[in-house]
C-alpha cells in the first residue's frame, strides 16, 4: 500500500482526505495538534496518527523519527494545516500575524526541509501543498491570509526546481470557501472605531458565508482531485485550481489584469 502524510488532518478538509485515502487503499499517516482528536480516524485500521505541530522543527523530528519507525517509505506529504485571519492592517495584531505566518506558510516550509532527506534517500516522492484561490487572486481583507498562501505558492513552485534531479515533485491545490470549520474558526478583528471598517467587515464575512454555503460539491472535487494528483504525480511543478469560484477568479484575474479586477471586486463589494 502506499503511504500518504496528511498535516492537520484532525479536522476540516485534512480530516476528510485522510478518510478518502485510507477508504481508497493507501496507508494514511494523519498529524495533529491533539490526539484526542483523531479517535475518529484511529478507528480506520490504515489510518496512523500521530501528534506533529507545523510550527515547531522539534516536533516535526520526533513525529518523523516515530513514523520512520513504524514505515520504509512515505509516497506523499500533503501540508494541509492552516489557519484564518480577517482583519485590517491599521488593526492587526501580532500575535496573530505571528501565528498565521507560523502555520500557513513557514509550517510547509518547515515540513517539506524535514521530509525532503526522506524522499531524496528513496529517490522518489511528491509533495502537495493546499494553498487558496487566495494564493493567486487578492481580496478584501485578505492582507495576511492571502500573503501566506502567495508565499506558498511562490515557494513552492522554486522548491520544486531544487527537487528535480532526485525525482522528487511537487503541486500545488487552490480551491475556494468549503463547507467545512475553517471558516468557523478564522479569527476575525474586533469591533473598530471606524463604521466603514466595521460594515466592510459584516459585508465580507456575510459574501463568505454565503459563498461557502452554495460550495455544496466542492469538497468531494477537492479529495477526488487530491486522491487523483498523489496516485499520477506530475513530474513537473502543477498548480490545480478546484471548483467553479475558484477557477472563475483566477481566470478573471489572469486575463483582465489587476485594474480592471480590481475593479470588479471594488463594486461587487462596495455597491
Amino acid at each position: 500500500m502506499k503511504k500518504v502524510l496528511i498535516t492537520g488532518a484532525a479536522t476540516g478538509i485534512g480530516k476528510e482526505l485522510a478518510l478518502h485515502f485510507a477508504k481508497n487503499n493507501w496507508n494514511v499517516i494523519a498529524t495533529m495538534l491533539c490526539l484526542e482528536q483523531g479517535k475518529e480516524l484511529n478507528k480506520e485500521k490504515n489510518i496512523h496518527c500521530y501528534l506533529l505541530d507545523v510550527t515547531s522543527t522539534e516536533s516535526i523530528e520526533r513525529a518523523k523519527q516515530q513514523i520512520l519507525e513504524d514505515f520504509e517509505s512515505i509516497d506523499v506529504v500533503i501540508n494541509n494545516a492552516g489557519i484564518g485571519y480577517r482583519s485590517f492592517v491599521e488593526f492587526s495584531e501580532d500575535e496573530e500575524i505571528n501565528n498565521i505566518v507560523d502555520v500557513n506558510w513557514l509550517g510547509v516550509v518547515k515540513v517539506c526541509r524535514a521530509f525532503t532527506p526522506v524522499f531524496r534517500k528513496q529517490q522518489k516522492g511528491h509533495f502537495i501543498n493546499i494553498s487558496s484561490i487566495a494564493g493567486l487572486v487578492n481580496l478584501p481583507l485578505g492582507s495576511f491570509y492571502h500573503s501566506t498562501k502567495h508565499a506558498v505558492e511562490s515557494f513552492s513552485e522554486c522548491m520544486a526546481y531544487e527537487l528535480m534531479n532526485f525525482n522528487i515533485s511537487v503541486s500545488t491545490v487552490q480551491f475556494g470557501n468549503t463547507p467545512s470549520n475553517f471558516q468557523k474558526n478564522v479569527s476575525k478583528c474586533k469591533t473598530t472605531p471606524l463604521k466603514c471598517y466595521n460594515e466592510l467587515m459584516h459585508k465580507i464575512s456575510s459574501i463568505v458565508e454565503g459563498k461557502t454555503k452554495k460550495n455544496t460539491d466542492l469538497k468531494e472535487s477537492i479529495k477526488e482531485k487530491v486522491l487523483k494528483i498523489a496516485e499520477n504525480p506530475p513530474r513537473k511543478f502543477k498548480r490545480n485550481t478546484i471548483g467553479f469560484d475558484a477557477n472563475a477568479l483566477n481566470i478573471l484575474r489572469n486575463f483582465l489584469g489587476y485594474r480592471i479586477f480590481g475593479r470588479i471586486i471594488h463594486y461587487s463589494v462596495f455597491r
